[in-house]
């Protein structure tokens, strides 16, 4: 029997544990801590991607505003201003601050989620023949230290364009280790069982990362926009030492064999009666190649959708705390940092959206048709937040928090339960090739959409909702088939289990 991603033993911290208290740690407290330690491992990816939405209207107080505000009133202007100087940062920072330094601002997304999703589908295939524990540590620090740089421009006195544009797209290449590689550790942990659910609520994560980064960021403010940047990077360096020192990347790595009766038992250790939650082949596992990841029936079809609900998904997070900060509720503008705080509201949505799906999918036994179904409802969901979210902080609030369910559902869904379902058909060595190529994908269009909404805007914000929306009902359409397909799937059981029932098989005693 073989785990993929085995590492060559023991983590030292599980060790060192287990030296103290002279006995094994059972095999559900090894889950429970692979758990623990990847959430806290991906929000803490989250956290540090967020700074940037927080920062981006001190960095561009004014041409920021006047490029996504066409037509400023006297009101919103003052209100504005205001708001500024109180925090001392109405000079904004060269570059950022000039006449195109919201399109500098942009340039910058762009860069860092193309280098992200590119990235992403070579994380995928070295995750599937390194040793992910190492994999994920040295893409943590890296993504810490270059975050910590970018902030250190703050004190550093740097105004080159480039030096910014060069950090962020190195900051996107350690970044794109995370996902495949906290994704196939749990893939080698937990099986379909319950799978939705589990990971549905593990995928808080995203959202709690979001939450955290927003908060740490918008308190960090009053302070210089540099340690917005540099409290991440130092948080995120931390959790990768400890997940170096703890983290069990499969049952393997700490002397699992499966026996005959489907339980499970240490090596030269204590036996364990938890059962495996997945079968494992008898040998080791070839690496599946990129290509052929692709033609795993399911993997291009959400892959695709996952493109339109990122381009949703990250549109909101890298520009919603610059709306609610350029937009009036009832008649006020907030500041930078209360609209950064107001704005985890739509994660704190995602955090339930995301268990929702998950726990939908497992009862219903049907992927696609949840995934679809939230994303149809994302659609007047948007159309409500838009037209009503600026009557009254309550309203804003409530239709905020209903927005992030419906658009980080399917989200949460698609690159979690689904993309490790579609990665252990048959061979679970393809677990971070495909989880790679779904988010990859749905990387790209992370990339595409705070682009496109840097020219839309300048329009007025209702374009870009209607782009949003319009994104939404694409990415329902590309899950029509499997939907058909599973639609069709429990129409012929039910129709089985039907006739079943009619015609019972003959007892034991009647035989």
């Amino acid at each position: 029997m073989a785990y993929a991603n085995a590492s060559t033993g023991k983590p030292a911290g599980i060790r060192a544990v287990e030296y103290i208290k002279k006995s094994v740690l059972s095999y559900r407290t090894h889950q429970a801590l692979v758990l623990v330690l990847t959430f806290l491992s991906y929000a803490s990816y989250h956290a540090t991607r967020k700074t940037t939405s927080i920062v981006k209207s001190v960095l561009d107080p004014n041409s920021s505003m006047l490029g996504f505000a066409p037509f400023p009133s006297s009101k919103f202007l003052r209100s504005y201003h205001g708001n500024q100087e109180r925090l001392g940062l109405a000079s904004g920072w060269a570059p950022f601050d000039s006449s195109d330094g919201t399109a500098l601002l942009g340039q910058i997304d762009v860069a860092f989620l193309s280098v992200y999703s590119l990235g992403m589908y070579f994380a995928g295939h070295l995750g599937d023949r390194l040793d992910l524990r190492v994999f994920l540590t040295v893409g943590m620090i890296g993504t810490g230290l270059f975050t910590s740089l970018f902030g250190a421009g703050y004190w550093l006195n740097i105004h080159s364009f480039y030096y910014y544009l060069l950090i962020q797209m190195l900051a996107g290449l350690f970044q794109s280790t995370g996902w495949p590689s906290v994704v196939a550790v749990l893939g080698n942990w937990f099986g379909k069982s319950k799978r939705g659910l589990i990971m549905g609520i593990w995928n808080a994560h995203t959202s709690i990362g979001n939450i955290a980064g927003s908060l740490i960021a918008a308190a960090m403010l009053k302070y210089g926009w540099g340690w917005s940047f540099v409290v991440p990077g130092a948080v995120i360096a931390v959790v990768g030492a400890i997940v170096f020192m703890f983290l069990p990347v499969s049952p393997l790595a700490i002397g699992v064999e499966e026996t005959e009766d489907d339980t499970v038992k240490f090596s030269g250790m204590a036996e364990a009666t938890e059962p495996l939650l997945r079968e494992r082949s008898e040998e080791m596992e070839k690496p599946v190649g990129f290509m052929e990841a692709w033609r795993i029936p399911g993997v291009a079809p959400f892959a695709f959708c996952l493109f339109f609900s990122k381009l949703v998904a990250y549109t909101f997070l890298y520009w919603l705390p610059f709306y609610i900060s350029h937009t009036a509720i009832d008649g006020k503008y907030l500041s930078d940092s209360m609209a950064g705080t107001l704005s985890t509201l739509f994660d704190v949505g995602g955090v339930l959206g995301g268990i929702l799906a998950g726990y939908m999918s497992d009862r219903l036994d049907a992927r696609a048709i949840v995934a679809a179904g939230f994303t149809y409802c994302a659609i007047p969901a948007l159309f409500l937040y838009r037209s009503y979210g600026s009557i009254s902080l309550s309203w804003n609030v409530g239709l905020l928090f209903v927005a992030g369910m419906f658009v980080n559902g399917p989200y949460a869904l698609i690159t979690t339960a689904v993309s490790a379902d579609l990665g252990t058909k048959g061979n679970s060595r393809a677990l971070a090739t495909v989880t790679a190529i779904i988010d990859g994908t749905g990387s790209v269009g992370a990339a595409v959409g705070p682009l496109l909404t840097g020219y839309v805007s300048t329009k007025g914000w209702s374009h870009v909702f209607t782009m949003l929306m319009a994104a939404a009902f694409v990415a329902g359409l590309l899950l029509t088939r499997l939907v058909v397909a599973e639609v069709t799937a429990k129409i012929a059981g039910a129709s089985q289990r039907g006739v079943a029932s009619q015609y019972p098989s003959p007892s034991v005693a009647e035989v």
